[in-house]
């Protein structure tokens, strides 16, 4: 129950810091690649994210890993900073599928018992973020930096609060 709560305070108390702050993401559509580093193996893969006006958005990523793939959607309560020209903070949350692939080829020396062993599943997450962004004014370019921890709730659940994501962005308008 603690990992629930603590993740679900922070993320309130960050929004409730930030109120004051002037609106929404400095782009409407925006295309590129994200990478998800931390604790266990890094993912990268392609991600877009839109906005839906004022300031919520939403972003949809495919990650790549090492017998895993990962698909994402995530929504956004996004305001920019005051006095920072293109920088913006956003909150969010969003679940994942992860495509686990754990096949392998079983060839014990000692039996003639030689066959694929599959350990194929897909586990359910839940992603808070809470993250930067940055549109480099007068170019169609932009770049993320978030913490987003990964609260697995299938197969042996469990919380992994070092995991971050990068993503650099081709802003389509």
């Amino acid at each position: 129950m603690k990992k629930i709560i603590l993740p679900v305070l922070l993320s309130f108390g960050l929004l409730c810091a930030f109120k004051g702050v002037q609106a929404q993401t400095p782009y409407r559509t925006a295309l590129g690649l994200g990478i998800d580093a931390g604790d266990g193996q890094t993912l990268f893969g392609p991600q877009i994210k839109h906005s839906f006006g004022g300031y919520n958005a939403g972003n949809a990523q495919l990650l790549f890993g090492d017998h895993i793939t990962v698909l994402g959607a995530d929504y956004s309560y996004n305001q920019r900073i005051s006095g920072a020209n293109g920088l913006s903070w956003y909150i969010g949350v969003g679940p994942q599928l992860s495509f686990i692939d754990h096949g392998k080829w079983d060839d014990d020396w000692f039996d003639d018992d030689d066959r694929w062993d599959e350990d194929n599943h897909v586990d359910v997450a839940i992603r808070p973020a809470v993250g930067l962004e940055f549109r480099i004014p007068s170019t169609p370019l932009a770049m993320h930096f978030d913490w987003k921890p990964w609260w697995n709730l299938s197969h042996s659940s469990h919380f992994e609060p070092g995991r971050f994501s990068l993503g650099f962005k081709f802003v389509l308008k």
